[in-house]
């Protein structure tokens, strides 16, 4: 029996409700979020200038031995250039450079002679494109003051924190979700499960709770398997034995265009996860935020209900 999908009588007044929600968590969070990850991100910048002498040495040894340094070094050109612009402008491995901004690596199987051919051509696009402006001691070959360093690395920060600035907003609502669906729980006799303890979604007890677990589904019409990360798993407390826990999803959205462009993702995992499991899986959306008309009427009509944040409580008429 459906909880909020089968109301759309109610679906207008909710979503005004869930816009104010997050409307006024924004204004009194977001900003000290973001200026405490571009503090974060400052000193990273600071390290980053140190280790390569304030980019007066850019060289291949520096990178390999640091290549979490990569995407700092794109931030300091004039105009910062974005991952695949710079592997086109410097002509080298792809994997390169992904592997050293998203696995913060050096490919291991990759040949040492192009490694280093590598590093070095980026090397030199990063030290021709730096932005003079910023970086003034480049252009006059002095070693800057301490304050000019300083005044540096906060434009670099604010350049990258501005790149990613929508995921450390989403990031930290969905941590603040995570809170408020592990306070509702545990008010009522709950207790989480910790990751590492080796759970498994579908074994585990009546009463007890757990986050980011991976579910393993097997893709139609083949034998190859993934893992479906779900955000909270719940088992009732008064679950039976054989009874499926409740899959639960957090979603927030500080706009209506990126929820329509993801409304798909909970539909493709609830098929995914029925093809394996059977049609008794439930996946719940805990939702806060722009979410419309079009995106509900998408979800409903593909089986899955949803919890407003700002109604927490309608947690309990899924069983818990």
């Amino acid at each position: 029996m459906a909880v909020n999908a089968d109301k759309p009588h109610l679906w207008k007044a909710d979503i005004a409700h869930s816009i104010d929600f997050y409307n006024d968590w924004f204004m009194q969070f977001a900003p000290q979020t973001y200026r405490d990850t571009r503090a974060e991100t400052t000193k990273q910048v600071t390290d980053a200038l140190q280790l390569t002498a304030n980019l007066t040495r850019i060289a291949p040894e520096v990178l390999r031995e640091n290549p979490t340094v990569l995407p700092i070094l794109r931030m300091t050109t004039a105009p910062p250039i974005a991952r695949d612009r710079l592997i086109g402008l410097a002509r080298v491995a792809p994997g390169l450079v992904k592997s050293m901004e998203v696995e913060q690596r050096i490919p291991p199987r990759m040949l040492q002679s192009n490694i280093d051919a590598d590093l070095r051509r980026i090397g030199e696009i990063i030290a021709n494109l730096t932005d003079r402006d910023l970086f003034p001691w480049l252009e006059h070959n002095q070693q800057p003051i301490e304050m000019a360093v300083q005044r540096a690395a906060t434009v670099v920060a604010d350049r990258l924190c501005g790149a990613v600035a929508d995921p450390i907003i989403r990031n930290a609502q969905e941590r603040r979700q995570l809170v408020t669906i592990q306070q509702w729980l545990e008010q009522r006799g709950y207790a989480l499960v910790k990751a590492g303890e080796g759970v498994a979604a579908f074994e585990m007890q009546p009463g007890t709770f757990a986050f980011r677990l991976n579910i393993p589904v097997k893709l139609t019409g083949g034998t190859r398997k993934i893992n479906i990360l779900i955000d909270a798993v719940v088992m009732p407390a008064r679950a039976q034995a054989g009874e499926l826990p409740l899959l639960i999803e957090a979603k927030s959205a500080g706009d209506f265009t990126n929820t329509n462009k993801r409304r798909k993702e909970e539909a493709v995992k609830i098929t995914q996860l029925r093809n394996n499991y059977g049609e008794d899986v439930r996946l719940v959306l805990f939702l806060c935020g722009y979410f419309d008309s079009g995106y509900l009427g998408y979800e409903a009509a593909e089986g899955i209900d949803w919890v407003w944040e700002h109604r927490t409580d309608d947690l309990a008429a899924f069983g818990l």
